[in-house]
């Protein structure tokens, strides 16, 4: 990834093509990193989380995969960080990738992106991710989606709470959002998200450990690993009916 600053806007990009912007162990890090040092600079009024390539995040790296505890610790610090965290979506966002997604404060979106809960059809269940999705959610729709790994558009995400707003141009959608921001004072900014990130923060705080026990729990499974070696063969596993 990389970070770029422009009046009071930093800008994260998701840059590794290769993986789709996959959750490796090396992304996480980067992403702590920059997060924390968009929190100790004065002149950031607020963080655009944005990528390269038509995926925005594929999920975690089923070949290299971040520890489940540092995943977590990400989303806490994208929730805790006093300044608001902005997603610019224009690709497609699956699995793990939206859980940062819904991590954000403020999630926009353009018409060519796309959204999979894909966790049931690898062995695996969207767990990690659940904290900062279902306070967000419309619980109809999270129960779905979850379970049936169905892809869905932009329209459909802002309708049940995971975008905040979409269009046709991701950037004159975003452009009042962040003019607001920049106008918006750094006290106020951190209290006022203190007070919208709450429930989010509560669920990581609370069930953290549980669900990232779960999350490895799955992974080391006979049913993941099949699941895994499946989608990597290309082939549908052996319980696909």
């Amino acid at each position: 990834m990389h970070a770029a600053q422009a009046t009071g806007i930093a800008t994260l990009t998701l840059d590794s093509p290769g993986n789709r912007n996959a959750l490796s162990a090396d992304l996480v890090a980067e992403l702590r990193s920059a997060l924390a040092a968009t929190a100790a600079d004065t002149a950031v009024r607020a963080v655009v989380l944005t990528h390269t390539g038509t995926t925005f995040c594929a999920g975690a790296d089923l070949k290299s995969p971040c520890d489940p505890a540092d995943f977590l610790a990400l989303l806490r610090e994208t929730a805790e960080l006093p300044k608001p965290v902005v997603a610019r979506v224009t690709g497609h966002v699956r699995a793990g990738g939206l859980g940062l997604l819904g991590v954000c404060d403020i999630a926009a979106a353009g018409p060519q992106s796309s959204y999979a809960f894909t966790e049931t059809h690898l062995g695996l269940a969207p767990a990690v991710i659940s904290m900062p999705l279902l306070p967000r959610l419309d619980p109809r729709a999270a129960a779905r989606y979850f379970l049936t790994a169905e892809a869905f558009d932009a329209a459909e995400a802002a309708r049940i709470g995971l975008l905040t707003l979409h269009g046709d141009d991701v950037d004159a959608t975003l452009e009042p959002v962040l003019a607001g921001l920049r106008k918006a004072s750094p006290q106020g900014l951190a209290a006022t998200k203190a007070l919208t990130s709450a429930a989010v923060r509560e669920a990581l705080t609370r069930d953290g450990s549980r669900l990232t026990e779960l999350s490895a729990g799955l992974f080391a499974s006979a049913e993941a690993r099949e699941g895994i070696t499946a989608r990597f063969e290309r082939r549908e596993p052996s319980w696909s009916l």
